[in-house]
């Protein structure tokens, strides 16, 4: 839950979108936004496969780690790649930074967790990476001891177990 402008919110899409549309980040029309909505949908698709593998038993994750690198550079990051070479602009959505491009952002940086040249193959999604990187807000939540959340570890693993009764 997150208490902003008076409200109580639930439902992180719900909080996102209302974060993204106070901050002028979804878009300047309905087509736009609808764009948004698809490239965040599909990267929390992507996102999906990453946040369940804390959670994996010690031998499932080396065969999930493969499968997360191979999903993410057959599928989801030619996509994107294609997306930016069509669109000829350095952001997904207009000629400006949006929703999307922060949430594919993280995705990336999730992915290369995994596997630090996982972009290797897409030159414009390291274009996209070094310049959304380079913004300063998001350059500033980048660096060591930021907000930005760290890997999951076994602590974190074990209290989201108990608080969601796992066993």
């Amino acid at each position: 839950m997150v208490e902003i402008d008076g409200m109580k919110m639930v439902q992180t899409r719900a909080i996102l979108s209302y974060i993204a549309g106070k901050h002028n980040l979804y878009g300047k029309d309905l087509k736009e936004r609808a764009l948004i909505d698809m490239y965040v949908g599909g990267t929390d698709d992507l996102m999906g496969f990453i946040m369940r593998f804390p959670f994996l038993s010690a031998e499932d994750k080396e065969k999930e780690c493969a499968h997360i690198i191979q999903k993410a550079t057959s599928r989801y990051f030619p996509a994107y790649e294609k997306v930016l070479k069509d669109h000829g602009q350095a952001f997904l959505v207009g000629n400006r930074l949006s929703w999307a491009d922060v949430h594919l952002l993280e995705a990336i940086l999730m992915v290369e967790e995994k596997s630090s040249d996982v972009l290797s193959e897409f030159p414009r999604l390291q274009a996209f990476k070094a310049n959304i990187s380079s913004i300063p807000a998001i350059k500033k939540f980048l660096e060591p001891g930021s907000q930005r959340k760290p890997v999951p570890d076994d602590k974190y693993v074990e209290t989201v177990r108990k608080v969601l009764w796992m066993y």
